[in-house]
């Protein structure tokens, strides 16, 4: 059963690729996030997210971790799309589970937290009881949470509902036209790539590892905490988040404006750090899980 729901994602993402061609956080913070997560993974984590990827040329998880962005263009698969970010209301830069968490027709827990939440209790489910590992699909689980710990990390996907994150605010990145939106899970990371690293991402997050050893390791333990024992909380992941999009985001960036080298200079740090985070904590996520006693059942 596992091998056939591995091959089924496997055969989706070949075809999503095939359709929607290559993607241009975009699929670059996604590969990032998961990338950094990768060099901070316990040997059990090791072991387990290789039995539950599909297989690949590569087989390590980065290269899938754009998957959910790419199924939820299908039809069997829209109604994922709400899984991806979490609005709050307008100008309040403050994110509560119970008053932002829900889809438009107000069913708590369909947001980027939620989903954070559920895909955790699958993967923890399944290494208590034996018995649930046929009601979930593992390496779906796998790939959502790993995906959706990125998104949470991205400031504007827990934007303001009146601006949709920031998706109806177009300005102009240098000289294109975009929307608010794009900028931060695209724009920022295309210019940084082109300007200080030769356009290659490999050299950018070998930069980041970098500064991971050097610049922030004093913060890496507290990043890597998750209070009261759990093993996710995305919570505070989100509200981080808005907190960072009224001072970072938000700011300056009007309808009409045009966004330059004091927007893109000052805002990069913010990404590279939360692109950080996410993987930090993406680890540290998955570690808790997979280190449970006792061990994943099946694997």
């Amino acid at each position: 059963m596992r091998m056939y729901l591995r091959l089924l994602v496997a055969t989706v993402l070949v075809f999503t690729q095939l359709l929607h061609g290559a993607l241009s956080w975009g699929k670059d913070g996604h590969y990032t996030v998961c990338k950094i997560a990768e060099g901070y993974f316990e040997d059990d984590t090791i072991a387990a997210v290789k039995k539950l990827l599909p297989e690949s040329p590569d087989g390590d998880l980065a290269d899938f971790c754009s998957w959910p962005d790419e199924i939820k263009k299908l039809s069997q698969w829209q109604w994922t799309s709400n899984l991806h970010y979490v609005n709050t209301p307008k100008d309040r830069c403050n994110y509560e589970y119970c008053r932002d968490c829900h889809d438009t027709h107000k069913h708590k827990g369909w947001c980027v937290t939620g989903a954070i939440f559920n895909y955790t209790k699958q993967l923890m489910s399944a290494s208590e009881n034996s018995q649930n590992i046929v009601h979930y699909n593992l390496t779906e689980a796998l790939l959502f949470l790993s995906h959706y710990m990125g998104d949470v990390h991205q400031p504007l996907h827990t934007g303001f509902l009146g601006d949709l994150g920031g998706n109806t605010i177009i300005v102009n990145w240098y000289h294109n036209e975009t929307n608010l939106h794009h900028v931060w899970d695209n724009m920022i990371i295309d210019s940084a790539l082109e300007t200080y690293y030769n356009s290659s991402l490999p050299r950018m997050i070998q930069a980041l590892q970098a500064k991971l050893k050097n610049g922030w390791s004093n913060d890496v333990p507290s990043w890597k905490s998750c209070h009261f024992h759990q093993k996710a909380c995305p919570n505070l992941y989100a509200s981080e988040s808005i907190d960072l999009a009224c001072k970072y985001a938000y700011r300056n960036a009007t309808p009409g404006t045009t966004l330059g080298d004091e927007y893109f200079l000052s805002r990069l740090p913010v990404v590279e750090k939360r692109l950080a985070q996410g993987g930090i904590r993406l680890a540290a996520t998955l570690n808790r899980i997979f280190s449970a006693k006792p061990k994943l059942a099946g694997l």
